[in-house]
């Protein structure tokens, strides 16, 4: 699984409710978020593994709610994130739909999330029709290239954030790092200023720095320098930790003993350089990243992963 379906999958379980609230405008009155969600990943690769390898699926979850109908009342909430043109996609969302009916018995909406750059791609329905026999099967869609990002900005529900997020990201190679620095600074104000939850503020802004990168990776801690910035509570975004939570312990707080002769600040950087080596060091382990990618990760240099590179095979 590649970065960004790891965000997309992390961002719609960390703010589900929130994604409910924004498709569903009375959700209040249909869903009972006390009783919590039960995320039916394996379940769905069970119904619908991946066959086609050249065009793999991009993202997909399925979800059991529960809803204020009765005490045991729940339905499936089907969620696909889409980043490519495919003329099959109708299709598929059929099969995904009559495998679940067929598993589960209960009712189910589906929620197609269009995420490519294709304007002419968005499909809303599969239709088959052959000797008076026929069926359309339409689901929900959202098409992120055709949203107004001024409404956007207005809207106070989180999930407003990924959208405006991946609006960037769509547009980001026709824009130079100063420009993507710019317009990822507006959005990361934008949640700022949002009344949102803690946990769910860092990760929108986790979404939001990894989602959207940089052709430079330089611009990585020019960007952490200007969060830090403009957060009221410094330790609030919580980017760094995301990397070096693992490593946290053993990483900051040895860095600290070691450096307590120097000061404690002097221990502090010492143990978050630690901290950044180790997940480089896993990173490279992994084989599945570039250097350029680690970096992005780590918040380092492509020379700095170089050098830990270097001193594995030594």
């Amino acid at each position: 699984m590649n970065r960004d379906d790891i965000l997309w999958k992390g961002i719609l379980e960390n703010i589900f409710d929130d994604f409910l609230l924004f498709f569903f405008k009375n959700e209040e009155t249909l869903f009972d978020f006390s009783k919590g969600f039960q995320f039916l990943d394996k379940e769905l690769e069970q119904l619908f593994p991946s066959e086609d390898t050249q065009h793999p699926k991009f993202v997909d979850k399925l979800v059991k709610v529960f809803t204020k109908e009765g005490k045991d009342e729940w339905i499936l909430v089907h969620i696909e994130v889409q980043g490519y043109k495919d003329d099959d996609f109708p299709r598929r969302m059929f099969t995904y739909f009559y495998r679940i009916l067929d598993k589960y018995r209960k009712p189910i909406t589906a929620i197609a999330l269009l995420t490519d750059t294709n304007k002419n791609f968005h499909p809303t329905a599969y239709q088959d029709t052959h000797l008076g026999t026929s069926i359309i099967f339409q689901f929900n869609t959202y098409k992120v290239i055709e949203q107004d990002e001024s409404e956007l900005e207005k809207n106070e529900n989180p999930f407003a954030i990924v959208v405006l997020t991946t609006l960037l990201a769509l547009k980001k190679k026709q824009l130079s790092d100063e420009d993507v620095f710019g317009l990822k600074l507006k959005i990361a104000r934008g949640l700022q200023k949002r009344n949102v939850l803690e946990q769910k503020r860092r990760a929108l802004m986790n979404f939001l720095k990894f989602y959207v990168r940089f052709s430079d990776s330089e611009f990585n801690g020019k960007f952490d320098e200007a969060i830090f910035a403009i957060t009221e509570n410094k330790n609030t975004m919580g980017i760094e930790e995301m990397l070096i939570e693992r490593f946290k312990k053993e990483g900051i707080e040895t860095g600290i003993k070691e450096g307590i002769k120097e000061g404690i600040k002097e221990g502090i950087e010492k143990g978050i350089e630690r901290g950044k080596t180790e997940v480089v060091i896993n990173l490279l382990l992994a084989n599945k990243f570039t250097i350029t990618e680690i970096a992005n990760f780590a918040n380092v240099t492509d020379d700095f992963v170089r050098k830990v590179q270097q001193s594995l095979k030594s």
